[in-house]
């Protein structure tokens, strides 16, 4: 656009902009002040601004934790009026957050009336709850009126507020933070503060260069979440999670079986992830139940009074609660995944991820900071007060002249200035002095505390020189907080609820989760109709009477198994690749049933072989039309998307012939121009995927059926008359050779179609 200025008609001088750069400058403005302002906490002390602006409210009202409440209305009137300029709900929603101990791993706010429950209802009004600060909030702010932070302006420019508060507690990572800016966001877990207090020692005693993560987990193996649960997260996954600032962590809840005899059992959760909703859990579980999404479960029940207690029934005693258990974390929010992203402000400017390591530090070096702004502070004070002393002990020396001076002098400051080479601030504390004062005014005393301010200043000015000292104290500070916050029992004393680490740590209960997708459907027989243009169906019950009205109009039975509706079925094309279909998802028997190929990926121009059921453990024989085919496992014919698996390679015009089960160690293998031969099993190697070997030589044709057999009971076939034959090893020595052999013709009676079934 053009920067030219144009003059309007009515005489105003209006500059024409840039619509994209003005934008740009605008929505930049705007994205910095919902990071700084708003969604990102503070690595310092772990706040964002309207918390810490409740917080230095709540301390102007006196509201400490041994005194009394007030109405949660006139903290968030006050902080509104005078520090934060928005809505009063967002002010008060913040407020309830801080007080909920479902929430807050440590609250900072101490409520009484209703401030919502961990079922989803909200907290009372504001003017029906009262709060105050909790002993945790007394520490974040302890020494904010002793120069230990910066304030600056509120919005109006009426008075002051702390840019960050003190911090003697690493509130960043024992109470964690969640937040939504622009383009950003974070997200940190609470922890325990016993585990952070420890892992703060070891940097400060071994150096942050010689400290590993590795080395802080340690002391901090995980987060620990105010509703507990169970860390299912492997050490190795934490780690790498904690070493980046970002990851998640696998939360699952907490939960019991309870027998009730007769081989009956309940399974009952006491404790559910962190931010979830028990009510809409139940409800959750209650729609998966109507749905019939959860078989194995009969009915879910809430018992919660003060405690959560959800009480699960399994469909029958025979259920296995892991596998019911599974089902219910993999499909509700009793598992949860809780993301980290650790994004926060360094020292209250820069947004920027750091590492666990890291945001201990940036709490370490804070509380630095404060250690020697306090102690510069009480420097200051004690100078002050030494030169008030000084001057006291003079005018007691000379306690006559002083009083003289005072009656008679017109000047009696400047007289005392000059008569006892006083400084201004000591002539001034004579003067305000009261009569009452001076028969206390006794120089044993005044030398006293002289003596002892003296050796308090020695100290901080010992302090303040040395590096080493200032984290002595730090350390010792940390210690203390400790102490104050145990994990253990210790010495016999109990620590309170809030102290104990509630989430605990295990391994994911190995479930196979084919076990578990299986028992989540109901198990009824079927019978999996398969015709030759590739339609399929399935019929209830176990049935051998097939209609042929069943099929459309020139197509007719391929096929036909009995299976379970809980089985997988193993489809095999002339392609060579096997496609897996469950047998739950068939369409029913009383329609035509649907073509195969809507189901999987079959190429164009492939028929189908073969149809059979999965089942593990077992192996089969895969072979082609030219005759080349080897072992293969069921197990590794499994596919888990629609294109299949592509087992048996073949090239051309080349077609896959058979896969046929393995029942014993022999072979036989009959071609099309009617020749047999019998060899070991061994002879056949065993492969997931390939060409195979050649199973027999022919001039003219190819394969036409295979059958293995145990050389125990020897090798059977059917003719078409229903017949059996059945040839012992003995019999079979004329047909017994290698793989790769012609064979020779067939026994008498061996069906005219070349097949083992006539």
């Amino acid at each position: 656009m053009s920067d030219d200025k144009t003059l309007p008609a009515d005489g105003e001088n209006n500059e024409v902009v840039d619509l994209r750069h003005a934008l740009e400058e605008r929505y930049l403005s705007y994205a910095l002040s919902t990071i700084t302002q708003r969604a990102l906490p503070d690595a310092r002390d772990g706040l964002k601004p309207v918390h810490r602006r409740i917080l230095h409210g709540m301390r102007l009202l006196r509201l400490d934790p041994d005194g009394a409440y007030k109405k949660s209305a006139k903290v968030v009137g006050d902080v509104m009026g005078s520090f934060h300029p928005h809505g009063d709900q967002s002010i008060y929603d913040a407020l309830v957050r801080l007080a909920q101990d479902f929430s807050m791993r440590y609250p900072l706010a101490d409520g009484q009336g209703n401030f919502g429950n961990i079922d989803g209802d909200g907290a009372a009004a504001m003017r029906y709850t009262e709060t105050r600060m909790t002993d945790v909030a007394m520490r974040l702010m302890e020494g904010i009126t002793e120069d230990a932070v910066d304030f600056k302006q509120t919005y109006d420019g009426s008075g002051e507020e702390p840019v960050v508060v003190p911090a003697n507690f690493p509130n960043l990572l024992a109470n964690g933070s969640q937040g939504i800016a622009v383009g950003m966001a974070t997200s940190i877990p609470p922890h325990n503060v016993a585990e952070i207090c420890d892992a703060a020692l070891h940097l400060i005693n071994n150096g942050r260069d010689a400290t590993t993560t590795a080395d802080l987990m340690h002391y901090i193996p995980g987060p620990d979440f105010p509703t507990g649960g169970i860390l299912v997260e492997s050490a190795a996954s934490i780690q790498n999670s904690y070493e980046t600032g970002r990851g998640s962590f696998r939360l699952r809840a907490r939960w019991v079986r309870e027998d009730k005899g007769r081989g009956v059992y309940q399974i009952v959760v006491t404790e559910i992830p962190y931010g979830v909703q028990k009510s809409k859990l139940v409800e959750k579980i209650a729609e998966l139940l109507l749905s019939k999404k959860l078989p194995l479960l009969k009915d879910i029940r809430d018992e919660s009074a003060d405690d959560i207690r959800l009480v699960i029934e399994p469909r029958a005693g025979t259920v296995d609660p892991n596998i019911l258990m599974e089902q219910l974390f993999k499909l509700s929010d009793l598992e949860q995944r809780i993301s980290l992203n650790m994004n926060v402000l360094d020292r209250g400017v820069v947004p920027r991820v750091m590492s666990l390591k890291e945001a201990i530090v940036a709490w370490l070096e804070h509380r630095k900071d404060v250690l020697v702004r306090r102690a510069n502070h009480r420097l200051a004070e004690i100078a002050r007060r030494l030169e008030v002393l000084d001057g006291y002990i003079i005018a007691y020396l000379n306690l006559d002249e002083v009083i003289r001076i005072i009656r008679e002098e017109d000047d009696a400051k400047a007289s005392l200035m000059a008569t006892f080479n006083l400084t201004d601030n000591q002539a001034e504390a004579i003067l305000n002095m009261r009569l009452r004062s001076l028969r206390k005014l006794e120089e044993i005393e005044l030398r006293t505390e002289h003596k002892t301010l003296t050796e308090e200043q020695a100290h901080l000015n010992g302090l303040v020189a040395s590096e080493r000292r200032q984290w002595g104290e730090i350390a010792t500070q940390i210690g203390e907080l400790k102490k104050a916050y145990p994990k253990f029992e210790k010495d016999g004393v109990t620590p309170h609820k809030l102290w104990r680490r509630r989430t605990s740590f295990s391994e994911a209960t190995e479930i196979d989760h084919d076990e578990v997708a299986t028992q989540m459907i109901e198990r009824e027989p079927i019978t999996v109709i398969l015709s030759e243009k590739g339609w399929i169906r399935s019929m209830k019950g176990h049935t051998t009477d097939i209609d042929e009205k069943g099929f459309k109009t020139g197509d007719r039975l391929k096929l036909f198994i009995h299976a379970q509706t809980t089985d997988k079925l193993l489809l095999l094309s002339t392609g060579g690749k096997v496609f897996t279909l469950a047998g739950d998802r068939l369409p029913g028997g009383r329609s035509q049933g649907e073509p195969v190929r809507l189901m999987v990926d079959i190429e164009e121009g492939q028929d189908l072989v073969d149809l059979f059921v999965y089942r593990p453990g077992r192996k089969r024989v895969i072979a082609s039309r030219k005759g080349d085919g080897f072992v293969v496992a069921e197990d590794e014919l499994i596919a888990n998307t629609r294109k299949g698996k592509q087992v048996l390679n073949v090239s051309g015009t080349e077609e896959a012939r058979l896969i046929v089960p393995v029942d014993g160690e022999m072979v036989a293998v009959v071609g099309d121009n009617r020749k047999m031969v019998v060899f070991p099993l061994e002879q056949l190697p065993e492969m997931s995927r390939g060409k195979g070997v050649r199973l027999q030589k022919y001039k003219d044709g190819g394969l036409s059926d295979l059958k293995t057999f145990p050389s125990a009971t020897g090798l059977t076939w059917t003719d078409s008359s229903g017949r059996t034959y059945t040839k012992t090893m003995a019999e079979l020595g004329e047909w017994l050779g290698n793989r790769a052999d012609a064979g020779r013709q067939p026994p008498t009676g061996f069906p005219r179609n070349n097949r083992f079934t006539g």
